[in-house]
């Protein structure tokens, strides 16, 4: 064996059980320098990491570990957590990971975004407010001398620090050129100007675009070959006190549009029914989950719709001023992805 595994599977150690556990194996056993010992800690304690890095310092030279910590229960250790204390405090860590960290950032929204599990504001490393300053004395030292209140820099885990950077009256060019910084590029002219007149449409709404906001428009660009079968055009919803919820939604399918309209307990409920009524999917709904991409009511909701038919399961993911129409957007996106075929497997329906 080239590695060897000892999991804290049920998050009970604490680190310096932990620590000592690796340590004396370490030691005992005669050929122990043959392989390389791992350490896969869950974090039911809030302890997955500190067991971890317990474990390197002990001369574990593999962890096991998730972006932004997902895992069953209460997660595993996460893996930016895990970077960032190694790199940060060198003077304590004989090692190092060689990840590129600029790319922590971008990686835990993508994940974020395909799971539809947000990242909570005060998470570490990759939360929005990780790096955000709001006690006067905090900002009167950061302002005089970073190091004070910032042991890392924002943009060394892919953090902008220009955070605004474009509205209503940008062009072609800034809006390009933003996108490159960001590291997004278009496979073709026609899916670069699908984006920027999505942007537009945006701008119209938000007077404030954030690099979230783009990074959320810039995934919901379909490229011209993929064989969309569903496309939203329109929507027109009633919810009022004491009266059953409507939801009128206009459907291009196949390049035709349909007209339906459904009832249902909430603008939601109603709009989801309407899309039924015509797809007659016979999916079910797994997941939908609804996330703030920035700050301000007139902030773009994030919706993640999760369906499930034929032990398949499919993420569609949806971004709007309006919430009704990020979702009927996103369960669209779920449903053209059943249609094209684009999927996996679920894997606990394969017994995996």
């Amino acid at each position: 064996a080239s590695t060897i595994n000892l999991p804290d599977t049920v998050g009970y150690a604490e680190p310096q059980e932990y620590g000592r556990l690796i340590g004396r194996l370490m030691q005992a056993i005669p050929n122990a320098d043959k392989a390389v010992f791992s350490v896969h800690c869950h974090n039911d304690l809030g302890l997955a990491v500190a067991n971890s890095l317990a474990a390197v310092l002990e001369g574990a030279r593999q962890v096991e570990c998730t972006i932004n910590g997902l895992g069953e229960r209460a997660g595993n250790a996460s893996l930016e957590e895990i970077v960032m204390a190694v790199r940060t405090r060198a003077d304590v860590f004989p090692v190092e990971t060689r990840i590129d960290a600029t790319q922590i950032v971008p990686t835990s929204r993508l994940v974020s975004t395909v799971t539809g599990f947000p990242v909570q504001p005060n998470k570490a490393i990759v939360g929005a407010n990780a790096f955000a300053h709001e006690s006067g004395i905090h900002q009167d030292g950061v302002l005089k001398y970073r190091e004070t209140y910032e042991i890392m820099r924002a943009e060394d885990v892919g953090w902008n620090t220009n955070k605004l950077v474009l509205g209503k009256h940008s062009g072609r060019a800034a809006f390009k050129a933003r996108l490159t910084e960001l590291g997004i590029s278009f496979a073709s002219d026609e899916a670069f100007n699908d984006a920027f007149t999505r942007f537009k449409d945006l701008a119209d709404k938000k007077h404030e675009i954030f690099d979230e906001d783009l990074q959320a428009l810039v995934s919901e660009v379909v490229p011209a070959d993929s064989g969309e079968k569903y496309r939203f055009v329109g929507l027109e919803s009633h919810s009022r006190t004491g009266q059953k919820p409507q939801a009128k939604l206009r459907i291009a399918v196949d390049g035709s549009e349909e007209f339906v309209e459904a009832e249902g307990d909430g603008p939601v409920d109603a709009a989801f029914k309407a899309v039924e009524q015509l797809a007659n999917s016979g999916a079910t709904l797994k997941l939908y989950s609804v996330n703030a991409i920035t700050q301000g009511t007139d902030s773009q909701g994030e919706v993640t719709v999760r369906l499930e038919k034929d032990n398949v399961i499919v993420n569609g993911n949806g971004a709007d001023t309006d919430i009704i129409v990020a979702s009927v957007k996103a369960y669209l996106n779920a449903l053209n992805l059943l249609a094209s075929g684009i999927m996996r497997t679920h894997p606990q329906k394969e017994g995996v």
